[in-house]
């Protein structure tokens, strides 16, 4: 018998036995899928094999019609905890059955099924580094096939341990028995590995030397590093998918250096803590939030900080999340990790082990350099990150989670697409320029063409292996069709697969902007993806779109350019289940900038279609950004354009001078800004909702003279709002030109100046521009629906990660009686863009 085949033992078949060719897709390697239809067939007294192969798992099995249907159902049902079914497909299957139930060795083919994410650490894995008697006592690379580290480990389909990092690796006699045993929780894990054959993990100062050595108290290197920590160190850590660099975040001196040294001014570090309980000693947690905590993706929750921490609970250090009300909190997902916490009852700083802006470091070598002066040591092993995987960053809005960033532990899951996609040509879109990334899409079973695959099917069965008949099962029928005595069935859903990778980053960072194109290439190698069409961004300079361009030439593939706002409406249409052919939405697209089909940088829009057509009715007030890109990251520029957009500038200074913000404006070097604005001359014109908050900001002291991260100054301001939610919002004013609809904030801007000049507080002028806002988007929407005849509203766009806004325009909106579409699965940012542009490329070319 071949070493990688388990038998059950000789069992008596049944009456009206007959062959069964079952195919399951979805994400079912590398998660204990094989074990589980093992048990399930030895339970039930079944006979047959099972083995992975490119297109997911393929089962044969020999029973009655009743015992195998009741098989199938057990199978929907114990779905092992990583995997996710989305289709099974049975045919009638010839030849003799075999005497036992065997698991046999993987087989190649094309590649239709998907990557598992990287996972956390399962509660049996954690018991067993936490127990002194266990094999795995401390031992920081510890998993299963419930857990532990995949995508960012995996260089190529099948998953298999030659095909991961751990290849290196040669199992010992006790790992390679639980990797062969079926009735084994680690049954083909392939990281699978303990402290005699596994990677191994080290310490490092900042002179070469061991810091372990001088700690005689030391335990290990993690522990060591873990009395470093206490010590006020910042140490960079290897963890799955990445460095990151710790220290304690009630040591103020600690994070100050930390944000010195990383030369982040301002934007928040994340934390990690031990478990819930030193989690709600600092901050609010509702069941979804702990739900999000404690889950297989562990990514970082935003949540809102206690007014004081518990009783005995250190302070977090100001500087962790300056002018925040919010924290950002994982929980341990590694062995490391949870090794490296159990005895803190206050969280580290857990932040990106790089310099600001560019991408993680995943290299020993690459991390000494890369991140001396920042760290005071390395703790390092030698177990290889093959793809740079960020962690996820997730927020609970309207009570269901949404994704700021999709990355560690969520992607490269794929998603189904909606009913009407089964045409869908190989895609390959590119997404945005910011918090990018990339897209495949590829054929279900529903693709498959019908070319004798039954015949070829049992051909291969009848020479007596899964991998045989895997050739045949590649080219099935679809579901539902009868061939001869050859019968189809289908259970659960095979759809067209969308595979979005995880979050890689800014493309305006030349080191980030390398390894996106490094990914395109592994992606398309991963999953053996030749692209048909490619999809980019409508904007010509977008390294994204040059690099899409230059692809669909060299590889002879149609070019799709896909407006940015189309492109965002596609995508919470297919992330909320819209069907192609489900008729046109309102949709209300709310970011920073976008490309605009009049060349106009967009960002305000009110569109009515769906995927294949779709038409701007409406926007923001337009105003010239003086300077260009100097307005984004100066607030005030963004303030006065909008000030002399909507109201007269003498009458300001009239009427609103003695106020503050107008007194320091006029100190600023108007005039020349005015010729600018007059000659539109480094004086783009936008309708951005992003400006517009930052132009609130501006007026209420925030940010005003520059912002140090993307959109710091609206997250001030959402922190200020939430501290005085105000009953009553701000006046805007609604205008048409007979084609489009435009939201006017001149009103907004009379009251603001209004309250300011009586001394309203800052908290409570931010609390009505976001309820005025929010009441008169829900009124621009549904005018625009009514005229339309139309009942849906479909909500994205980055600003729509402002809880505050969200909430308040969703309940406008179901106040009115619309219905409300919104991101569940991918970001309303532009790391879900890649998803829309795929989703009209495969239906209409593009728009």
């Amino acid at each position: 018998m071949n070493p990688d085949q388990h038998a059950t033992g000789r069992l008596a078949l049944h009456d009206a036995t007959q062959g069964e060719l079952i195919r399951v897709r979805g994400l079912v390697q590398g998660v204990g899928f094989r074990p589980t239809v093992w048990r399930l067939a030895r339970e039930a007294e079944l006979v047959g094999d099972v083995c992975n192969d490119a297109e997911g798992v393929l089962i044969r099995l020999w029973g009655s019609s009743a015992e195998i249907d009741a098989f199938c159902q057990r199978l929907m049902l114990e779905c092992p905890p990583l995997g996710r079914i989305d289709g099974i497909e049975r045919r009638l299957c010839a030849g003799a059955a075999p005497a036992a139930f065997t698991i046999v060795a993987s087989a190649g083919g094309p590649v239709t099924t998907g990557v598992v994410p990287d996972a956390a650490t399962c509660a049996a894995c954690a018991a067993e580094i936490h127990d002194p008697a266990d094999r795995r006592f401390r031992y920081p690379f510890t998993n299963c096939t419930h857990c532990g580290p995949r995508l960012s480990i995996v260089r190529s389909i099948p998953y298999d341990r030659a095909n991961t990092s751990m290849a290196p690796f040669a199992m010992c006699p006790a790992c390679a028995a639980e990797y062969r045993d079926p009735a084994d929780r680690r049954f083909h894990a392939q990281p699978n590995a303990c402290p005699e054959c596994g990677p191994r993990v080290w310490l490092v100062g900042p002179d070469g030397a061991d810091p372990t050595a001088a700690d005689p108290q030391a335990l290990d290197a993690v522990d060591a590093a873990s009395r470093l920590l206490a010590r006020g160190a910042i140490v960079a850590i290897k963890g799955i998918g990445g460095f990151h660099l710790a220290c304690d975040a009630t040591n103020a001196a600690a994070v100050a250096a930390l944000r010195a040294r990383k030369r982040r001014a301002a934007k928040p570090f994340a934390l990690m803590a031990r478990d819930l309980d030193v989690v709600r000693a600092i901050c609010r947690v509702g069941p979804a939030e702990a739900e999000l905590l404690r889950s297989a993706v562990a990514p970082i929750v935003l949540l809102d900080r206690l007014d004081a921490p518990a009783p005995g609970t250190a302070a977090i250090a100001e500087a962790v999340a300056p002018a925040q009300s919010g924290l950002g909190v994982m929980l341990p997902y590694s062995p490391l990790h949870h090794l490296l916490l159990q005895d803190w009852e206050r969280p580290l700083v857990m932040t990106s082990g790089n310099l600001s802006d560019e991408p993680q470091c995943i290299d020993n070598d690459d991390a000494l350099q890369r991140l001396a002066g920042i760290a005071d040591a390395w703790l390092l092993n030698d177990r290889a990150i093959v793809n740079r995987v960020d962690d996820s960053v997730a927020r609970v809005m309207g009570g269901q989670r949404r994704w700021l960033r999709r990355a560690r532990g969520a992607a490269p899951a794929p998603l189904a697409l909606p009913e009407g996609f089964a045409q869908a040509p190989r895609v390959l879109a590119l997404g945005g320029e910011l918090k990018n990334t990339v897209c495949l899409l590829s054929p279900g079973a529903s693709q498959g063409t019908a070319q004798g695959g039954d015949q070829e099917a049992a051909q291969g069965a009848d020479q007596g292996g899964c991998q045989e008949a895997a050739q045949g099962a590649g080219q099935e029928a679809s579901p539902g069709v009868s061939q001869g005595t050859n019968q189809v069935t289908s259970q659960g859903t095979s759809q067209v697969q969308a595979t979005l990778s995880q979050h890689l980053g800014d493309l305006e960072e030349a080191r980030t902007a390398r390894e996106f194109e490094q990914t395109v290439a592994l992606y398309r190698q991963l999953f053996e993806h030749e692209p048909a069409v490619i999809a980019v961004d409508q904007h010509p300079d977008y390294r994204s779109s040059v690099l899409g361009r230059r692809l669909a030439e060299d590889l002879g593939a149609r070019l799709v350019e896909v407006q940015h706002h189309a492109a965002h409406l596609a995508s919470v249409l297919a992330d909320a289940g819209w069907a192609a052919d489900a008729g046109p939405v309102v949709g209300l697209m709310l970011d920073g900038l976008g490309y605009g089909r009049d060349g106009t940088l967009w960002g305000g829009e009110l569109l009515v279609g769906a995927y294949r057509h779709w038409s701007r009715i409406g926007h923001l007030q337009p105003f010239r950004l003086p300077g260009g890109e100097r307005a984004i990251r100066e607030p005030w520029r963004c303030l006065y354009a909008q000030l002399v957009a909507g109201l007269d500038w003498p009458d300001v200074r009239r009427r609103w001078g003695d106020v503050e913000v107008i007194a320091a404006l006029t100190a600023k070097p108007l005039a020349q800004l005015d010729a600018l604005i007059a000659k539109g001359l480094n004086a783009p014109l936008t309708t951005s909702a992003g400006r517009l908050f930052d132009a609130v900001a501006a007026a209420l002291g925030i940010c005003r003279e520059g912002i140090a991260y993307e959109a710091q100054a609206a997250i001030e301001l959402e922190t200020l709002a939430r501290q005085a939610l105000d009953e009553a919002g701000y006046p805007f004013a609604f205008a048409d030109d007979e084609e489009t609809w435009q939201l006017d904030p001149a009103p907004m801007w009379a009251a603001l100046l209004d309250d300011l000049a009586a001394g309203l507080s800052a908290e409570r002028i931010a609390a009505r521009f976001h309820l005025g806002l929010a009441e008169a988007l829900a009124e621009l929407a549904a005018r625009a629906a009514q005229a339309h005849g139309i009942e849906t509203v479909a909500l994205s766009g980055g600003v729509f990660q402002n809880r505050t806004l969200f909430e308040a325009v969703t309940a406008a909106l179901r106040r009115r009686g619309l219905r409300v579409l919104s991101h569940t699965q991918v970001p309303a940012n532009d790391g879900g863009l890649a998803l829309g542009q795929a989703a009209i490329a495969a239906l209409a070319g593009g728009s």
